[in-house]
């Protein structure tokens, strides 16, 4: 199954109600990428151009979804294994509504993997797991951050050196099988085993509401396998 690295710039957030204004994929099998401009036929928010500085001046002359969707469509292909930073929580979601809106219909038989749950989850150590911070991490050139094409580029360098010579198959088993926590990824805890972690600590973890952050989900599981909640 072919990796396609790909990302989205929108208009906002809401991933069931804002658009896709560019969308862009790389291909690494084939060394092919696909990018384009979309116009959403609607203004770009200022806040939503202050970070991917997309303009409307810049998308209004771009086709609309529905024609760039199905060139996506036919970029990936039937048997895709689609990889973005925050696929799961954003990038996947919202693609799945713009295409229920423009009426196409994507394969059942793609897979989605999100890159920034396996860093998170192979990664402990790390402070932090942004695509930029990755990047700075291992030392990969800069580029024009929050930009579809220079991420999804970006991206598949950083996701060669999280996931090494693994094959796409052993991946998506690995992010699929559940997995327990056993050392504290971070606070003054950071290191210790689980079980070791004082019960106090773990208590104003849950008053202060850490616990119920989505990043923190299995580390909530874990404590409470532990019986420390």
């Amino acid at each position: 199954m072919r990796r396609i690295f790909y990302d989205t710039e929108t208009t906002g957030v809401r991933t069931d109600k804002d658009l896709i204004i560019e969308i862009a994929a790389f291909d690494p099998e084939r060394g092919q990428s696909f990018e384009s401009f979309i116009n959403p036929k609607v203004p770009i928010p200022p806040e939503a151009s202050a970070i991917h500085k997309i303009t409307d001046d810049m998308v209004q002359d771009a086709p609309d979804f529905e024609t760039v969707g199905r060139e996506f469509l036919e970029f990936c292909g039937e048997e895709a294994c689609l990889i973005a930073h925050n696929n799961d929580r954003f990038d996947k979601l919202i693609l799945g509504s713009e295409g229920a809106r423009n009426g196409i219909e994507w394969p059942k038989s793609w897979i989605h993997l999100d890159s920034l749950l396996w860093a998170r989850r192979y990664r402990p150590d790390l402070p932090r797991h942004s695509l930029q911070f990755l990047r700075e991490h291992f030392q990969i050139e800069a580029n024009n951050a929050h930009r579809a094409l220079d991420d999804v580029v970006i991206l598949h360098k950083v996701f060669d050196i999280l996931v090494g010579d693994l094959s796409t198959e052993k991946i998506i088993e690995l992010m699929l099988a559940p997995k327990k926590m056993t050392h504290m990824p971070f606070g003054k805890h950071r290191g210790s085993l689980i079980s070791e972690v004082p019960k106090n600590y773990v208590a104003w973890l849950a008053k202060s509401g850490a616990l119920e952050k989505s990043e923190n989900e299995e580390l909530k599981e874990a404590f409470s396998g532990a019986g420390l909640l």
